[in-house]
């Protein structure tokens, strides 16, 4: 089977050769160490998966934006994230002021390089997640300030409401403009999308909270995918089991990353809805890849295998292989992946 068969296979529930593979997109240093090793350049996601064996590959959209200034997407609203101050540049923001941030417009997005970019990566025989990032989570947080954000949830929930909106509103409209380049191509899979709402411990805000500011648009951005009839996987880091059932309800195929080590995030926690969501990712990137051996890691794939069944893509539990992972790890993770 080529990879796109077998993730295919996987997300309609139905019988591969074995569980498909994704090794995760490695952290620079990580990548020039698996580069080196395999003999090609960096920065070739697409000819890095094809020496991993990798049955998919993400491919996020981000590269489609393409302001004439070079700025990012949300460079004129929050500023660069590296100088944003802890209390947030828009903490006192009143409702009737939301209107007049300079917000971004989708007419600044050119597909055509990306679409080049995954039809490549379909001839390869990979299956594709793209679409953008969609972090609306985050980018509220950054809007606020964190704790202004969590804090406002109470005191000021139309102003959350009306900014939230406006950054989901040009994610769907975004991703809209992608997903109708590809269709009919048969070049995108899914729709991959990734906001971290767990710690370690918990969730970052109340189960009710969630379900009132952040699974709304969840839900939109589920059902713009699935019009495209694509499968659409969500990210998240931490321990987010309790509102697992909640995410299940919005329709999304997959969840990604199980972070082992979370909170009720372990395998055996999480096999009681196998039967309702594909998981994807697990393999613990905390202590078990940087730290153990080689056999270690087999044997601990070999076991998510068994408790998961059919319906597990081997991962680690984070999207990006960090470089504190040997490549000995990194190549036992490889090699018990993808044999059959």
């Amino acid at each position: 089977m080529t990879g796109k068969e077998r993730i295919r296979a996987t997300f309609n529930r139905e019988k591969t050769d074995r569980n498909p593979f994704w090794k995760g997109n490695p952290t620079i240093e990580t990548e020039k160490t698996v580069c080196e090793y395999f003999g090609i350049p960096t920065g070739d996601q697409i000819l890095l998966s094809e020496k991993f064996n990798d049955d998919f590959v993400w491919l996020p959209a981000g590269m489609a934006w393409k302001h004439p200034s070079g700025e990012g997407m949300f460079e004129a609203v929050i500023g660069h994230r590296e100088t944003l101050s802890e209390g947030g540049k828009y903490a006192d923001i009143k409702l009737e002021d939301v209107d007049k941030i300079p917000w971004p417009d989708p007419k600044y997005l050119d597909v055509d390089e990306y679409i080049k970019i995954i039809t490549r990566a379909n001839e390869k025989g990979l299956a594709v997640f793209g679409g953008m990032w969609s972090p609306f989570f985050h980018l509220v947080c950054d809007f606020f300030g964190m704790e202004n954000y969590f804090i406002k949830m109470y005191t000021e929930p139309e102003v959350v409401e009306a900014v939230t909106d406006r950054i989901v509103n040009f994610y769907l409209e975004a991703n809209k403009r992608i997903f109708e380049a590809c269709e009919g191509k048969d070049i995108l899979f899914g729709f991959f999308f990734g906001n971290d709402f767990g710690s370690q411990l918990d969730l970052l805000i109340s189960p009710d909270m969630f379900r009132t500011f952040v699974l709304p648009s969840f839900k939109k951005l589920v059902s713009l995918g699935k019009e495209y009839d694509l499968k659409v996987m969500l990210h998240s880091c931490g321990s987010i089991y309790k509102v697992i059932p909640d995410l299940i309800s919005t329709g999304m195929d997959a969840l990604h990353p199980l972070q082992a080590k979370a909170k009720g995030m372990s395998a055996e926690e999480l096999a009681k809805y196998k039967d309702d969501i594909i998981f994807v990712g697990g393999v613990d990137t905390q202590d078990l890849l940087p730290n153990a051996s080689p056999e270690d890691i087999i044997n601990e794939v070999k076991r998510l295998k068994k408790i998961f069944g059919d319906g597990f893509v081997v991962s680690p539990s984070h999207e990006a292989l960090q470089s504190d992972v040997p490549l000995e790890n990194i190549l036992a993770l490889k090699e018990v992946s993808t044999e059959m």
